[in-house]
């Protein structure tokens, strides 16, 4: 990882611990240790927090279009560094080169779209009804921002959130994952480079999330919380963001409905399945976690499904021709095994897969199981592995009633050719977004987030630079 920062980034410098404490970075493909990082603590945290703090006037004041170009110079060092980045990436987490680069193309999008929101930020004017008074609208920055990133998708979760935050004039602490830090200070790099003043963001890299986040939530200075993680967590941060009452949004967890009517074409349904389930191994909260297929078809889907899926190469994710890489680490896989293990007990029905295989590394081959019982543990829970299950349906009404029972509500794939029933259907599926005959939902375009448990807010699209706004009214005599 020679280049790569490993210590933590505050108020412009590259700075140890204050403790010289240091976490180590595996591969899970291999187990081996990629390079040791600095390990915040408090300490850390708190001069992340006050460099922020000190830098939020000067930054809130700066010229739209100067933060419009910070980011669209950050846009194109990132894609200049694709193939750097991209190992990087999948040194960390483990996906195969060819997602990483997509990954990176994927961040990269996202500095450029906030770079064209930033300067689009308008107000408003108007008389009010009773014609006493004009109205004016401002819009501001919320204030310093605690951004905290999960690991699977580790350069665009961060791009996503920074993106914004910097567009409208707000200065950050970014804590990234303890699994995939290197991709978080890889960014901060960047940024640097691309003339972000010292300040406005921060990194802290950290084993100790507790210990550094609940101290920042509770103290009053941070005023906007962005989290991508579990439902778990989430819940456990608006508890304290409460004392404060921190502006919060959260991209929570997931259990997604992949629906496939009697009328649906197979191939484009066995198609989006395999973008919809594979994608990052199957480790995404956008991932199809519950694949409902009309019984007409049931038995035809899941067989073409396993051969889809059986073909598909396991392997270290920086080998040639590998599709699969390894699951994040050995806790994330023996959690993905004893749901398999389970659905089995239950009496569903192993077409490809199921086993782990021997050797070094977090390995798990792509799995389809059928004949799942609806009682199986997989069916209440985030896979986040590369596990498909099939289960049969008869009509609309079933299969709407079966998907929707669920907390979560982040994202469902619907696949039919009527018209009528897809926009019904969709209509009626309680999630925030709907893939209709595609596996693919995310884009820096489109406003992305869940309804339910499956978060709070929207990031990314028109609506993402809005989490870091605040409006403020003036109230003008007209006399």
């Amino acid at each position: 990882m020679s280049g790569t920062p490993t210590r933590l980034f505050v108020g412009g410098a590259w700075v140890d611990a204050v403790d010289g404490a240091v976490m180590a970075v595996d591969d899970p493909a291999t187990g081996e240790i990629l390079a040791h990082v600095a390990d915040a603590g408090p300490k850390d945290a708190r001069l992340a927090e006050e460099a922020a703090v000190q830098a939020q006037r000067e930054w809130a004041r700066t010229a739209p279009r100067a933060r419009s170009e910070i980011l669209r110079r950050a846009y194109e060092i990132v894609l200049e560094r694709t193939d750097a980045l991209a190992r990087l990436m999948t040194s960390e987490m483990g996906k195969p080169l060819a997602e990483a680069r997509g990954e990176v193309a994927y961040a990269a999008e996202f500095f450029r779209w906030f770079s064209e929101e930033a300067v689009r930020i308008d107000g408003g004017h108007g008389v009010l009804p009773d014609g006493r008074h004009r109205m004016l609208l401002s819009r501001r920055p919320v204030g310093p921002c605690l951004l905290i990133t999960p690991w699977n998708f580790p350069l665009a979760m961060g791009a996503r959130k920074i993106g914004p935050a910097i567009a409208a004039g707000c200065t950050t602490v970014l804590k990234p994952a303890p699994q995939t830090p290197l991709s978080g200070l890889a960014l901060a790099a960047v940024l640097e480079e691309a003339g972000l003043p010292d300040g406005v963001l921060n990194v802290v890299t950290t084993s100790r999330a507790g210990e550094v986040c609940e101290p920042l939530l509770r103290g009053g200075q941070i005023r906007k919380l962005s989290f991508t993680g579990s439902t778990a967590v989430g819940r456990l941060l608006l508890a304290q963001c409460a004392d404060t009452v921190v502006r919060t949004s959260m991209e929570l967890g997931g259990n997604a409905p992949f629906v496939v009517f009697d009328d649906a074409d197979l191939d484009a349904a066995v198609d989006g399945a395999m973008v919809a389930k594979m994608r990052n191994m199957g480790e995404a909260c956008t991932a199809a976690n519950r694949f409902f297929v009309h019984r007409s078809v049931a038995g035809e889907f899941a067989d073409r499904l396993a051969r889809r899926m059986g073909a598909l190469v396991v392997g270290p994710g920086t080998g040639d021709g590998v599709d699969v890489g390894p699951l994040i680490d050995a806790a994330g896989r023996a959690k993905v095994e004893e749901l398999v293990a389970d659905a089995v007990e239950r009496g569903a029905r192993v077409l490809v897969g199921g086993h782990t295989p021997e050797g070094p590394g977090c390995f798990y081959p792509p799995t389809v199981l059928t004949d799942v019982s609806p009682e199986s543990r997989l069916m209440g829970t985030e896979i986040f592995g590369p596990v498909a299950a099939v289960l049969a349906f008869d009509d609309e009404d079933e299969v709407v009633r079966r998907a929707n029972d669920t907390p979560w509500g982040l994202v469902g794939y619907v696949f039919t050719e009527g018209l009528d029933r897809a926009m019904r259907v969709s209509e009626r599926l309680e999630v925030g977004m709907v893939g209709l005959n595609t596996g693919l939902v995310s884009n820096p375009a489109a406003p992305f987030g869940g309804v339910k448990q499956s978060g709070l807010g929207r990031e990314g699209g028109r609506v993402g630079i809005e989490e870091f706004l605040e409006y403020q009214y003036v109230a003008l005599p007209t006399g």
